[in-house]
């Protein structure tokens, strides 16, 4: 009996049958163990006899063929076997001849390393480059050799390191400033008052400067000439000034920050492109208003999402956008004090992966938050990064991202460790500020920091100062202009600086061998002067078809008449415009009702003295009545030309028969 096991539906033979077995083990797999199976459809092959050979030779003659399709190659086997020997004892005798020459060459004295030859494959080395590394490793012995014969004078060591470490700043020194590119100049002339915003474009093609007067100037290197006019100028905020302009990381549109609660974005050619939302200023959660509701202090785009800026304002808040969102934030920051008050944030920055957003505050504190995570608690922060209610003007993040500089109106600059942010790396005081706009940017490199400086009382000329960020120590300066050095931006891809100041100009420092583009272009290109042709005209000269009548009428579409029609007051029967000065309208000029208006204008069209007799009013027209006859005369020309007045006394009709 089979024995099964059942669940339901579901059961199992224990016992398999051999046969399924078998046809299972034959069906799958590569493969049986065992006696080889009967093949079966086999097809014997037969031997070619040498009497069908001659047949087909035969046929071949007949049919003129010389074969039936390509002939197959034959191999001889005998010589191939004869080929390979040859080469392999060819082989034996070189490596016999190369075993005697090794052996010559170690008992000459010439030594090689063994694991240099294993490991050597091709062609041999030329003989030349062979003896440049013989030359070599003798002169790395004789300087080991000196080195070992200095160490025994230890004096002479200390004096001589301590003179090399001297030559060495200074080569460093000369060295930075030679990376400084400011061999020449350009003055570009924006307006009257101070320069307090200065933004290129990545690419470098354009330049827009913004200013205390409210305008925003557009300058063009690419089309511009040696004048350096700039090619617009705007004021995109009204009646408010420009603190800050900044072009996005891809150079189509600019972000435009004024002393307004709203900010503006532009694009590269000045026109609006999205504005703001104003929050509501009676609310005082600041999270729950959809923007600011104070003016702005400072804005920045994101480094590598586009659509992404930031602004900070007067109200406490750092609110985070989206450019095609504008009627709402993205997010908001508040920025508080050590006592949980709200601060003012003056001044906002991302660092260079945008992963980290930095507001510098009223109360000289600096506050950093984690942009990937909820903007509720800084990551980092220092309270006393500068003194307290001196307004921090500008952060900017090195290149390489892990340097900080700070720029603050307590006239100081400083240089911090993000991976050790509670004390400053290195400081620099007395450096006078009285913009609070007035920013510090780093080197291409991150080897220098560039800020400007504001003019004492006894100074004569702003400066650009630059230090090293190594040792903070101050490189260079350059004397900009007799007045306050505001902005400054070194562009990394043009290698050129340009300089915001205080009278409105802004200078271009570049080298002609360091720097590209920007200022060099337009400085080639001469000023275009506009010809003006003065045509004397000796004689009259007259176009027939100008005449009305050779005039030929041109079809003028009904579209274009119309148009023209709207614009005659006449055609377009336009009532009487309104009177905006004065008072009662019109009827105030000829009395105070309507009635006296009516009289005064319609129902007498001359005005008569009452002292006057109208008999003698209306006698002064006869004679003009007789020689111009216009109403009574013409109408009865043709009919009575000549005109019949009544005899009769009485004044009635002949014709009419009296009553008897």
């Amino acid at each position: 009996m089979k024995k099964t096991i059942t669940f339901g539906k579901i059961s199992t033979n224990l016992i398999k049958d051999s046969t399924k077995e078998e046809s299972e083990a034959t069906s799958s797999g590569f493969g049986t163990f065992g006696k080889k199976p009967v093949e079966q459809n086999i097809v014997t092959i037969n031997e070619i006899l040498p009497e069908e050979e001659e047949e087909t030779e035969k046929m071949k003659r007949i049919m003129g063929m010389t074969s039936f399709g390509r002939k197959a190659k034959s191999f001889d086997v005998q010589e191939m076997m004869e080929n390979i020997v040859k080469t392999v004892n060819a082989k034996k005798l070189e490596k016999k001849t190369e075993g005697e020459e090794e052996k010559a060459k170690k008992e000459s004295g010439e030594e090689e390393d063994d694991d240099e030859e294993d490991d050597f494959i091709g062609p041999p080395l030329p003989s030349s480059i062979i003896e440049e590394n013989k030359n070599k490793l003798s002169e790395s012995k004789e300087k080991t050799k000196k080195k070992s014969n200095k160490s025994d004078d230890d004096e002479d060591d200390e004096d001589s390191d301590n003179d090399s470490e001297e030559e060495e700043e200074e080569e460093e020194e000369q060295s930075l400033i030679s990376k400084i590119p400011c061999s020449h100049e350009v003055t570009m002339t924006h307006g009257v008052k101070a320069i307090t915003a200065i933004a290129a474009d990545p690419s470098g093609a354009r330049l827009a400067s913004g200013s205390m007067d409210y305008d925003v100037c557009f300058w063009d290197f690419g089309g511009m000439d040696s004048s350096l006019r700039s090619f617009r100028t705007l004021q995109p905020c009204e009646n408010h000034p420009i603190k800050c302009l900044q072009y996005s990381m891809t150079g189509d549109v600019i972000l435009v920050i004024s002393g307004a609660a709203q900010a503006k974005v532009l694009d590269r050619d000045g026109f609006e492109k999205c504005e703001t939302v104003k929050g509501d200023q009676y609310i005082t959660d600041m999270a729950r208003t959809k923007g600011h509701v104070a003016a702005l202090n400072c804005g920045c785009w994101h480094p590598f999402i586009k659509e992404e800026y930031m602004t900070c304002s007067q109200d406490g808040t750092c609110r985070i956008w989206v450019l095609n969102k504008p009627r709402g934030h993205k997010a908001v920051i508040k920025c508080r004090a050590q006592n949980g008050v709200k601060t003012i944030p003056t001044t906002c920055a991302y660092s260079r992966e945008g992963n980290v957003v930095a507001c510098g505050c009223v109360d000289g504190s600096i506050q950093m938050w984690d942009h990937r995570k909820n903007f509720v608690n800084p990551s980092l922060i220092n309270r006393h990064a500068h003194q307290s209610g001196s307004e921090i003007s500008s952060l900017s993040f090195s290149y390489l991202g892990h340097l900080l500089a700070s720029r603050s109106c307590d006239d100081s600059i400083k240089l911090w460790d993000l991976r050790s942010f509670k004390t400053p790396l290195s400081e620099a005081t007395n450096i006078f500020s009285r913009y609070d706009t007035t920013d510090c940017m780093f080197s291409p490199d991150d080897s220098m920091l560039i800020t400007g400086e504001s003019l004492t009382r006894n100074a004569k000329s702003g400066r650009v100062l630059f230090f090293d960020t190594k040792t903070f120590e101050l490189i260079n300066e350059i004397d900009v202009t007799n007045s306050h050095v505001i902005k400054t931006l070194w562009h990394p891809k043009l290698n050129q600086i340009f300089v915001g100041c205080g009278n409105g100009i802004v200078k271009a420092y570049y080298d002609s061998n360091k720097s590209m583009r920007g200022a060099k272009l337009c400085v080639v290109k001469t000023k275009r002067k506009q010809k003006h042709i003065e045509m004397v005209s000796t004689q009259q000269i007259i176009t027939p078809h100008a005449l009305p009548l050779f005039r030929q009428d041109r079809p003028k579409s009904v579209r274009k008449q119309m148009e023209k029609d709207r614009l005659d007051p006449v055609k377009s029967r336009r009532p009487d415009l309104p009177i905006t000065s004065g008072q009662g309208g019109r009827v105030a000029s000829s009395g105070g009702t309507l009635s006296s208006f009516v009289i005064r204008n319609l129902g007498l069209s001359k005005k008569i003295e009452d002292d006057q007799d109208p008999r003698e009013a209306i006698l002064k027209y006869a004679k003009e009545a007789e020689e111009n006859p216009y109403w009574i005369a013409p109408a009865y020309k043709k009919t009575q030309p000549k005109t019949i007045f009544i005899d009769d006394e009485s004044g009635e009709p002949s014709n009419k028969r009296q009553k008897q």
